[in-house]
């Protein structure tokens, strides 16, 4: 029995004074057995090093507005409320941030967005043209600016 976690799609942050912008990489797809580990991954641009971000994760359910889970820069931190099925990670030899969810269940059937912010600099806003459907850009940007 596999369990799918459908459109799994990237955001990009963009940053103030940085020359390059981080081009983010999703599969549009992952299937995975119930109660097994689902691994995403949110592969960055050859030319920005995963180590230097950290790594935020969100999730859509049909029909609402996307979730922060958790951000990840050398450990997980967990947004309220969240799961601690679900984790963070960082693959530096496939340079791509990682977000764990073990012990999949039938309600973890998601969309999942990645976001990465550079240490010591501050996000502006997300691109509107890759989450058409966020009416509510303050939510999403409000965790960012408390950090």
């Amino acid at each position: 029995l596999t369990y799918p976690v459908p459109s799994l799609h990237s955001a990009v942050s963009v940053f103030a004074g940085s020359r390059s912008q981080p081009v983010l990489t999703q599969p549009s797809f992952l299937s995975a057995s119930l109660g097994t580990t689902a691994r995403l991954t949110c592969t960055l641009s050859r030319d920005i090093n995963v180590g230097s971000y950290t790594i935020y994760w969100y999730q859509q359910m049909p029909g609402s507005s996307p979730r922060y889970l958790l951000y990840y820069s050398s450990s997980t931190q967990l947004g309220s409320g969240v799961s601690n099925r679900f984790s963070g990670s960082k693959d530096s030899s496939a340079n791509a941030g990682l977000l764990l969810i073990s012990g999949l269940q039938p309600e973890n059937e998601a969309d999942y967005y990645c976001a990465v912010w550079a240490s010591g600099s501050s996000p502006v806003s997300f691109q509107e043209e890759v989450l058409p459907f966020v009416t509510t850009w303050t939510n999403l940007l409000d965790f960012l600016y408390e950090k």
